[in-house]
């Protein structure tokens, strides 16, 4: 069963960044901005769209580069997928707190307020640790060596993510945004 849900994971956490963006289309909002300041961006969807094939095949059977596991063990599976809850919880928590500022990357062209509350009053980067949380529970559903290196360059993709985003928002909030970061820690 916790192989299962994290698929359901995958599923449900793209279907959560994917109508967001969607319905802030609908308003005239380009959400989507993602690649738009460094075109070596687009390297990481097809890193990430084979991370979704593994999590697939590793619940379902299919054909993998591997199938060697660290351990198994049914309770650790089911940490794995409390996890992915809190993952999936704080992603929703991370996209209502935005509001109208959502985007998927960096948008220099129509930046929007800057959001310190709700979730982004607790840490600056909400989405990134719930993304690393559903990496870590989905790595302790599944515990192969494949998804331990994904968990490795996701964690520096994303603080590489993060340093492009403080330098930008530093630039454009200025004062406003060095008191939000003395007051609310990056990650945790």
């Amino acid at each position: 069963m916790p192989r299962y849900f994290a698929t359901l994971t995958v599923v449900l956490m793209l279907g959560m960044v994917l109508t967001r963006a969607f319905m802030m289309r609908r308003k005239g909002v380009e959400a989507m901005k993602f690649g738009a300041i460094d075109k070596t961006d687009f390297f990481i969807p097809p890193f990430a769209f084979f991370y979704f094939y593994l999590v697939f095949a590793a619940a379902f059977g299919w054909s993998t580069v591997s199938t060697q596991e660290f351990f198994q063990s049914e309770a650790v599976a089911w940490v794995g997928v409390a996890w992915c809850l809190a993952g999936l919880l704080l992603l929703l928590w991370s996209l209502v707190s935005f509001g109208q500022s959502f985007r998927v990357g960096i948008d220099a062209d129509h930046p929007d307020k800057l959001i310190t509350g709700g979730v982004f009053a607790i840490s600056r980067n909400p989405i990134y640790v719930a993304f690393a949380s559903i990496l870590l529970g989905q790595f302790l559903i599944f515990p192969n060596w494949i998804l331990l290196v994904y968990i490795g360059a996701a964690t520096w993709l994303f603080h590489r993510q993060v340093l492009r985003e403080e330098e930008f928002l530093e630039k454009h909030y200025g004062q406003n945004y060095l008191r939000y970061c003395n007051r609310v820690r990056r990650y945790l």
